[in-house]
């Protein structure tokens, strides 16, 4: 990676260049852009100018927390000071030595509808609108980037913004009716958030074109099609039994999140390793990871019940 060789000089001439260490504790915890690039506070004291909505994080005694998107009466668009709490909030979880997973919703049954048009109204210089496009592609990148197994429990319309928001989790659980739409080109932009990268990650280069320049509609079972996205939920007004949407996806992350936080932790980071770094690099760090678990409190009790073909 670029910054290798300045991460020989911090860490004392040891060989860990590209490892999961080196990704994560680089310049500015991980982000993608750094204070050399552009000045971080001073861009959150212009996003605080564009006040309205919140971003609530509730983290539960199951390891599981709930991130929630809530400007309804905007249909959850982001305002500047969501994205500087989206931020904060990002930052809270990076430390949560307890998480195991997260669920990123947004309020009153719908998703997300991207940026709020007062704040992009206000914000139309080039070099501005790219230093908002840094500040949340920082925090995307982040929120992906969290030990944690992250989905994206998608109810009615994630669009524009709010569909790359669904692109930075792990998994995308999409609701009965709920649609999936990249509307950028509708407004004479392309996607600045990270969300065309990621995009081309999970249903590559040729469908991410389709999605990209016709602003496809992508409902459930057309993103199943494509492996946009993961799962679809039941309707609780139709189906008896099923539960909420939002008891569905947590049942769903739970089969992936049962066990000790350090274990779930370590297998979110060597997916990560091996999604984002080179072959010899990524297993160099699946390596470093491997020996933070081995002889763990998990590892021993497993030799000691003999659990592995349970």
């Amino acid at each position: 990676m670029v910054i290798c060789a300045a991460s020989r000089h911090l860490l004392r001439g040891r060989h860990v260049c590209g490892t999961w260490a080196r990704m994560w504790q680089r310049q500015s915890s991980g982000r993608v852009y750094t204070e050399l690039d552009f000045d971080q506070e001073e861009m959150k004291e212009k996003l605080l100018g564009f006040p309205g909505g919140t971003i609530e994080l509730n983290k539960q005694e199951s390891g599981i927390a709930v991130l929630t998107i809530n400007n309804p009466s905007r249909m959850n668009a982001f305002t500047g000071t969501m994205m500087v709490q989206l931020e904060e909030k990002v930052s809270q979880l990076e430390q949560w030595v307890d998480g195991k997973g997260l669920i990123l919703q947004g309020a009153a049954g719908t998703f997300c509808s991207g940026s709020d048009l007062v704040a992009v109204k206000a914000i139309t210089k080039p070099q501005d609108g790219m230093k908002m496009c840094m500040f949340m592609q920082n925090a995307l990148t982040r929120l992906l980037r969290l030990p944690l197994i992250s989905v994206a429990l998608v109810e009615g319309r994630a669009l524009g913004g709010g569909a790359e928001l669904a692109t930075a989790c792990d998994f995308r659980l999409m609701a009965p009716g709920s649609l999936i739409q990249f509307v950028h080109k509708h407004m004479g932009v392309v996607p600045g958030w990270g969300g065309a990268a990621r995009l081309i990650h999970l249903i590559g280069s040729q469908n991410s074109l389709k999605l990209l320049s016709g602003a496809s509609k992508v409902n459930p079972e057309f993103g199943l099609q494509i492996h946009l996205a993961d799962g679809v939920l039941q309707d609780p007004q139709v189906e008896e039994g099923v539960g909420t949407v939002m008891q569905q996806a947590e049942k769903w992350l739970r089969h992936y999140t049962q066990g000790p936080p350090p274990v779930i932790q370590a297998m979110k980071k060597v997916v990560l390793s091996g999604r984002e770094l080179p072959l010899v690099e990524a297993l160099r760090t699946e390596k470093e990871v491997f020996g933070t678990v081995w002889g763990g409190p998990a590892n021993l009790q497993a030799l000691t019940s003999k659990s592995k073909y349970k």
